[in-house]
């Protein structure tokens, strides 16, 4: 939507909620300058945001049901998720209590069953949660315009595989994908098999996954190919170059 056309709903600090004129349901949340959540009001299961829609051609490819989002902003993934599928389970940890007092007030965010949501640290979240506890991890964690790298450390990853046999990580890159290739080479010693979905020019937001067992690729990149914001499938090797980043 025109950023001049956005109406300002509510403002707390550097996070502000504004209505979309071209959809009178639809509600961003953004962070300084910065887009950080969209959510439709009418339809929680519509995803504004290319990577979001990404990242769900692969939850849906790999059958997750009991998913961990690490970074959660307005819920907006794991609420489009439970509208797929009531049955599924999604547990959220944001670490900005304020971003939640302001989905819960202007974005829709409201108890349901299969939702959990907690105020609290990724790394710390992780360190409590069971071996298997869940299908598949989430993260989309931001400080700025980067991943916290204390939730992609090769140790924070190999937790994530402890957890769970799947992990994405949104990433936001420039050309050089210095960050990617750094991500992707601690979830390449996390797990067997990684792969990334980026749009044509391989800049702005790029999905990392890797698994225990990578589900169907040739489905994921069909269906990211007819994406209305088309994504191209980047195999592990693209992706190779770079150290991963420890915690010392």
């Amino acid at each position: 939507m025109s950023r001049s056309d956005r109406v300002l709903i509510s403002t707390v600090g550097e996070l502000s909620v504004l209505a979309d004129p071209d959809r009178p349901s639809g509600r961003l949340l953004r962070q300084d300058d910065m887009d950080a959540s969209y959510v439709d009001l009418a339809d929680s299961s519509h995803l504004e945001f290319d990577y979001l829609r990404w990242m769900r051609l692969v939850l849906r490819a790999a059958g997750a049901r009991r998913v961990i989002h690490l970074g959660g902003g307005a819920c907006t993934l794991a609420r489009a998720l439970l509208a797929d599928d009531p049955g599924s389970r999604q547990r959220v940890y944001e670490l900005d209590a304020r971003v939640l007092e302001l989905a819960r007030a202007h974005m829709g965010l409201r108890r349901q069953p299969g939702l959990r949501v907690q105020v609290g640290d990724g790394r710390g979240a992780l360190d409590g949660l069971a071996d298997a506890s869940g299908d598949a991890i989430v993260i989309d964690a931001f400080t700025g315009a980067r991943v916290p790298r204390h939730l992609v450390t090769v140790e924070a990853l190999r937790d994530c595989a402890r957890v769970a046999a799947l992990t994405l990580v949104n990433v936001v890159d420039t050309a050089g994908l210095a960050d990617a290739r750094a991500i992707a080479a601690g979830l390449a010693e996390a797990y067997p098999a990684v792969a990334a979905l980026a749009g044509p020019k391989r800049r702005g937001n790029i999905v990392l996954f890797a698994a225990a067992s990578m589900p169907d690729l040739a489905g994921i990149e069909s269906r990211a190919a007819g994406d209305r914001s088309p994504a191209r499938l980047v195999r592990g090797g693209e992706l190779a170059g770079a150290g991963a980043w420890r915690d010392r």
